[in-house]
């Protein structure tokens, strides 16, 4: 299930600071205002030198107004002197000419601080060198630039090594000053050092061993960006999403691809326009998709329970549909009830929808005789990560939910998913000491009796190892892992 059952509102940390001085202060000037106004009305209307004291007040409010401007700007947006301990933001900001400079860095001698920018600039010559020659007088590095020529200029994209203590404010201050353009700027990592085609081929490797990796590598891609994969035809009775033709759909912000097996993919990120070639990359790694069809890695893992029982930890796929219809109707009423929150009218469409690769990954545990008796799965929700188990009522209580949400986390740890979250009810006491069972940062909201538990993973003490990498078989001792 995913969160669209219901709204859950997130509350921001800490509280606004109330500064009683400033309401003081702005409670005089206004009361001053008033009494001043009635003062000015009264001459003007009843004295003598009324138009020439109305001049003097407009000259003297343009000067007073002239004043606040230039102190405002020499002694209101000065970078922090020290490092505050705030963690930088990774949200992406329009950067204008008056961008707040909250997004600088820590003001560290000697150090340097990777940026993306992106600037639309006029389709001439020397734009591009004014360009350089304003960032160079900055000291700033350019150390790749990629240009996508559309029909009313050039969208430069940069990645640039700064000045510890340059604020983004200021680098996008001068790329407008050199006539750039509806200026973006975000924070880099090392990951961005990677040259383009590498990166794209990197990235297209993925996606043909694992057809999972398609919206994480899209997102990769793209940059920071909601991806949404809608099936043809939704569980329950819901409509399906408007078809796209065979070549998609770019609008601004938003494309709209067809996916391979009928439905949609739908990208979006606010504000920052998809380019043509942006678009015909994507376009390109969803038809690579489509070509290879359906395929999982086939590695599986070995477990041996407490018990002495062994079972069989693998990636599941549409082929499993047989075997996990047959353990839902092995599980009892309550067990549904808890994973679905709710009866079940069409097993079929769900499990087909949960065991597709489309929307995120399935792990399945079996029996020593191919029993299907478990199932996880890690579903791309947007740009969140939803975690849900089920596992059969004769096989719980055995650790085999812990050993499926750790191996999900993990999966999400190596996907750079930031967290992860589970929704269940407060009675599942399971699913609840699972969640606590990992050791994380945890969040817990309630609303209408169903509970929303958000795993943090920036602190993830998980260890994260490639999954089914088809290792040689072993016979593990008891409680191990082995590989086959």
């Amino acid at each position: 299930m995913t969160r669209d059952m219901f709204d859950v509102k997130r509350a921001k940390n800490g509280r606004p600071v109330h500064h009683w001085r400033r309401d003081v202060v702005e409670l005089a000037a206004l009361f001053t205002a008033v009494a001043v106004a009635d003062v000015t009305a009264d001459l003007v209307g009843h004295g003598p030198d009324g138009p020439a004291l109305l001049v003097i007040s407009a000259i003297a409010l343009a000067a007073t107004a002239g004043f606040h401007v230039w102190w405002a700007r020499r002694h209101g947006h000065a970078p922090p002197a020290g490092d505050t301990g705030a963690r930088p933001s990774a949200e992406v900001r329009q950067a204008g000419p008056s961008a707040e400079s909250a997004a600088a860095p820590e003001a560290v001698a000697g150090a340097s601080t990777l940026w993306r920018m992106r600037t639309t600039v006029k389709d001439q010559p020397g734009s591009l060198a004014a360009l350089c020659t304003a960032l160079a007088g900055r000291r700033v590095d350019i150390l790749s630039l990629q240009t996508h020529p559309l029909a009313e200029g050039t969208v430069d994209e940069f990645l640039l090594r700064a000045p510890g203590g340059l604020a983004a404010a200021e680098i996008c201050r001068a790329v407008s000053l050199a006539g750039g353009a509806g200026t973006w700027i975000e924070r880099a990592d090392a990951h961005d050092l990677v040259d383009a085609p590498t990166r794209v081929l990197g990235l297209a490797a993925r996606t043909a061993l694992d057809a999972a990796e398609l919206p994480l590598s899209l997102r990769q891609l793209l940059g920071r960006c909601t991806i949404r994969s809608l099936p043809a035809a939704p569980a329950g009775k819901a409509r399906g999403p408007e078809a796209v033709p065979v070549e998609g759909v770019l609008e601004d912000t938003v494309m709209r691809l067809r996916a391979p097996e009928g439905g949609v993919i739908t990208v979006e990120r606010p504000y920052l326009p998809f380019t043509p070639t942006e678009f015909a990359r994507a376009r390109a790694l969803v038809e690579l998709d489509a070509r290879l069809g359906p395929r999982v890695p086939h590695g599986r893992d070995v477990l041996t329970l407490p018990e002495g029982d062994a079972i069989t930890v693998r990636r599941a796929d549409p082929r499993d549909l047989q075997a996990a219809r047959a353990m839902h109707e092995r599980c009892s009423a309550r067990t549904l009830g808890m994973r679905y929150h709710g009866p079940v009218a069409d097993a079929d469409r769900y499990l087909n929808h949960l065991l597709s690769p489309r929307f995120g990954r399935t792990l399945a545990v079996e029996t020593a005789s191919g029993r299907v008796v478990g199932l996880g799965h890690l579903l791309w929700d947007g740009d969140e990560t939803e975690v849900a188990l089920l596992v059969e009522d004769d096989w719980q209580r055995r650790g085999i939910g812990g050993e499926l949400l750790r191996r999900l986390v993990a999966m999400a740890v190596d996907a750079g998913c930031e967290s992860v979250y589970a929704v269940t009810q407060a009675s599942n006491t399971g699913m609840v000491a699972a969640m606590r069972g990992l050791d994380l940062p945890l969040d817990y909201q309630v609303e209408e009796g169903t509970l929303v538990i958000t795993a943090r993973l920036d602190a993830t003490p998980v260890v994260s190892r490639p999954p089914y990498d088809g290792g040689a078989a072993q016979q593990p001792p008891a409680g191990r892992i082995a590989r086959d």
